[in-house]
């Protein structure tokens, strides 16, 4: 059985403070015991995340990495340093990275290639615009996405990575796509990773990441192909988070 994973993205928000009281909140809980929780921290609330987090069993992960191991590229941070500061997880390929910031296929495998060298989790992001979706062309932008990382990588790193599925336009709209929308984007996905290998398929995790909440993440998570969360905004609200990691169990 594949363990669930939910992972909070706090994108460009937080705070120190938020990181000590998320850690006291879940020091308090008790987490369920086939539900792996992470948090994606900005960088400068790494090494805290790190100290608070790790005894309390939250797995802390950054929010993208540089291609480069290191250099004269002011402003960037590569995987040796995240490692460095405990962080196993690292989102690639997230859609505000891609729309953004100009990343495209190439630039997010290099990202997940650089992760994998330094031992760290890839969670490869794919989705799709509400242009393409209302084209009918979902499964085809989505794939592509997949595929522009997996058809680059040999069987030992394939098996390494996480995906998550974030349709762009459910992404802090208030929308978020029907449990069935959901489920038949990610099986899918499970479908083309058959096509490299069944058991990459069996045992890769599929995450969903459109407004996952509260109210709405129990529906989503009891679909067959849904293995956990990439949540946004509710991840800055203790309470939400750890009922959403509940809703998990």
């Amino acid at each position: 059985m594949r363990m669930a994973l939910i992972a909070g993205n706090w994108k460009m928000n937080g705070s120190l403070a938020l990181v000590e009281e998320f850690g006291r909140a879940f020091a308090d809980v008790s987490l369920p015991v086939n539900v792996e929780v992470a948090l994606m921290v900005p960088f400068p609330f790494l090494e805290a995340a790190g100290r608070t987090f790790t005894a309390n069993s939250v797995t802390v992960g950054a929010q993208t990495l540089s291609d480069r191991p290191s250099g004269a590229f002011t402003g960037e941070v590569s995987a040796a340093m995240l490692r460095e500061c405990d962080t196993r997880l690292v989102l690639v390929g997230h859609s505000e990275r891609r729309t953004l910031f100009g990343e495209d296929g190439a630039a997010v495998l290099a990202r997940v290639k650089a992760a994998l060298a330094e031992g760290l989790t890839p969670l490869l992001c794919v989705g799709e615009t509400l242009e393409e979706r209302e084209a009918e062309r979902t499964e085809a932008v989505v794939l592509g996405q997949l595929e522009a990382v997996f058809d680059n990588l040999d069987e030992a790193q394939r098996v390494r990575l996480v995906v998550a599925y974030e349709p762009v336009w459910a992404i802090g709209t208030g929308h978020t796509a029907t449990p069935n929308q959901a489920q038949s984007v990610h099986a899918a996905i499970r479908r083309r990773l058959a096509h490299y290998d069944q058991a990459l398929a069996d045992g890769m995790r599929l995450l969903y990441g459109g407004s996952m909440k509260a109210d709405n993440a129990a529906e989503l998570l009891a679909q067959p192909d849904i293995d956990g969360g990439l949540v946004g905004g509710a991840s800055l609200k203790v309470d939400d988070f750890l009922a959403i990691c509940q809703s998990a169990g």
